[in-house]
């Protein structure tokens, strides 16, 4: 915008001619400049009108007051929005420290994959959840093993997000898993891998932090190897 205002006698000794026109530019360039011009000039600040579109016009007080009530408003409403995540996060950071402690004591991977049912599925809400081993009578078959380790773990032992719909029915079958959370069990050799499924197709996605099923993945991976033995 390039209106002028005409003859606008700026403030003396501020490197501005009295006589001379100012733009809105030069004007709020001049204010930025100055934070102070208006803790001066106090009575100005009655004296300015803004258009408003339901008041017809008010104060620049006015103004400033309700800047500052809507500023305090989305800052109350950020303040909640990040308390209710806080605790979303300690209620799941409980959960799964709660689970890998029941995980310790399994004595089985029928018990073992009973406690991941009962805690994710039951506390989390999770849509599915399911222990594809390497090993035993109802091991994945080694095509499907390689299919999955040199495909979704490539660089680390997690994958999430969406699954092809040949890979959703190797590892849930029939069970809901819109997105997953897969997690390839294991430290000197991979053993398996715990797959979770959700409902939601963006519950799972590859940006997630992988703090808590760190955790989880190595749990599993001390725990299994002394099961598989039997």
């Amino acid at each position: 915008m390039s209106d002028v205002i005409g003859h606008a006698k700026a403030p003396s000794g501020n490197g501005y001619d009295d006589k001379k026109s100012l733009s809105a530019r030069e004007i709020a360039d001049f204010l930025r400049e100055h934070p102070d011009f208006f803790a001066r000039h106090a009575e100005l600040l009655e004296d300015i009108r803004i258009p408003h579109v339901q008041k017809g016009s008010v104060s620049l007080v006015e103004v400033q007051s309700e800047q500052l009530r809507k500023k305090v408003r989305q800052l109350n409403y950020r303040l909640s929005q990040l308390i209710s995540i806080a605790k979303q996060n300690e209620k799941i950071y409980r959960v799964y420290t709660d689970l890998n402690v029941q995980l310790l004591t399994c004595q089985s991977v029928a018990e073992i994959q009973l406690r991941l049912e009962e805690v994710l599925q039951e506390k989390l809400d999770l849509a599915s959840v399911t222990l594809k081993l390497f090993k035993g009578p109802h091991a994945l078959p080694e095509l499907q093993r390689r299919l999955f380790v040199e495909k979704r773990f490539k660089n680390e032992p997690f994958f999430f997000g969406r699954l092809s719909q040949h890979e959703r029915q190797l590892l849930f079958g029939d069970e809901v898993a819109e997105s997953a959370a897969l997690i390839l069990i294991g430290n000197d050799e991979p053993l398996g891998i715990a797959a979770i499924g959700s409902s939601d197709v963006s519950h799972f996605t590859p940006d997630m932090d992988t703090l808590l099923l760190k955790q989880l993945q190595q749990v599993l991976s001390f725990v299994l190897p002394g099961l598989l033995k039997y």
